[in-house]
C-alpha cells in the first residue's frame, strides 16, 4: 500500500537526490544550498550561467551534478530528464522552479504586434508550462516504476491568484495553469505514494528583482509586503526543502503563500 510506503519513508532531505530547475541564481540557488545543508544530493539545472551552477556545486562536489538546458527548445526536458536520472540511477524530487518574467508589447492593431504578441505567450507557455509539465510527467512514470512514491514542488506565484501587472498576463495565466497541474498530479496519484505541491511567492529580494527595482525606481513592490520588505529567497527555499522532506503528506494538493500579507487567502 502507498500507506504503508510513505510511513517507511526518512523524514528529512538527506540522502534524497533532486533536480532543482533554473537553479542558477535566486530562488533556485537558494533551494539548492538549503538542500545540500540537509544532506540532499541535488541535480542543479541552469541555462547560459554554467560558472554560476560551478560555484554552487563548491560547497559539495560530490552531491551534485550540473545540467545545462535551454527550455525554449521543445526536445530539452527529455534530455534533461535523462542526465538527470542517469547520474544516481533515481529522482526523489523535482523542483520546477525555473520560468519566465517577460512583458507582451503593448497593443497596436497590426501584424507586426500579433507576430511579437503571440511570440512572448508563445515563449511563456513554453518555459513556464509545458516544460514543467513534462518534467513532472516523466516524474510521475518514474515514481511509479520504482515503487516508491516520490515528490514534486511546483514554483508558481501570487500572480495565480491576483493576476499580474499590465502586459504580464502569459506569466499569471502560466502559473494559474501550474497550479491547477499540480493540485491534478496530487488528486490522481496520491495512491501511489507521490506528492504534489505548489510554492506562491510575492515579490522576493533576488537580484533580479532588485535591478528591477533600481532601474525603474518603481517602490511599489516593496509597499505591497506588510513587513515591508522584500521576501529573502531564503524563507522560500525552506518552505521547498520542508516539503522536499516528506515531512507535510497530507498538505498534498495545496498551494502554500508566502507574500508578506500581500494577498491574503
Amino acid at each position: 500500500m502507498a500507506e504503508d510506503r510513505a510511513a517507511e519513508q526518512t523524514v528529512g532531505v538527506d540522502g534524497r537526490v533532486v533536480l532543482v530547475t533554473g537553479a542558477s541564481r535566486g530562488i533556485g540557488a537558494c533551494c539548492v544550498r538549503t538542500l545540500l545543508d540537509g544532506g540532499a544530493s541535488v541535480v542543479i539545472h541552469y541555462n547560459t550561467r554554467r560558472e554560476a551552477a560551478e560555484s554552487l556545486a563548491e560547497a559539495a562536489p560530490e552531491r551534485c551534478h550540473l545540467v545545462g538546458a535551454d527550455f525554449s527548445d521543445e526536445a530539452t526536458p527529455q534530455a534533461l530528464w535523462q542526465q538527470a536520472l542517469a547520474w544516481q540511477g533515481r529522482i526523489d524530487v523535482l523542483v520546477n522552479n525555473a520560468a519566465a518574467y517577460e512583458a507582451e508589447p503593448a497593443f497596436a492593431d497590426d501584424d507586426a504586434w500579433t507576430g511579437a504578441w503571440r511570440a512572448v505567450w508563445q515563449r511563456t507557455l513554453q518555459l513556464n508550462l509545458l516544460a514543467p509539465a513534462e518534467l513532472a510527467t516523466r516524474a510521475v512514470a518514474h515514481f511509479q516504476a520504482r515503487g516508491e512514491g516520490g515528490i514534486l514542488i511546483h514554483l508558481s506565484s501570487r500572480a495565480a491568484h491576483r493576476g499580474e501587472k499590465p502586459l504580464l498576463g502569459s506569466y499569471a495565466a502560466s502559473k494559474g495553469a501550474l497550479n491547477a497541474l499540480s493540485h491534478t498530479f496530487a488528486r490522481n496519484h496520491g495512491g501511489d505514494g507521490i506528492l504534489s505541491y505548489a510554492v506562491a511567492p510575492g515579490w522576493v529580494g533576488t537580484d533580479m528583482s532588485w535591478d528591477y527595482i533600481n532601474e525603474t525606481g518603481d517602490r511599489g513592490p516593496l509597499g505591497e509586503n506588510a513587513l515591508g520588505t522584500l521576501i529573502p529567497p531564503e524563507e522560500v527555499a525552506n518552505i521547498v526543502t520542508f516539503l522536499a522532506s516528506g515531512a507535510a503528506r497530507h498538505a498534498t494538493g495545496t498551494v502554500i503563500d508566502i507574500n508578506g500579507a500581500s494577498f491574503p487567502r
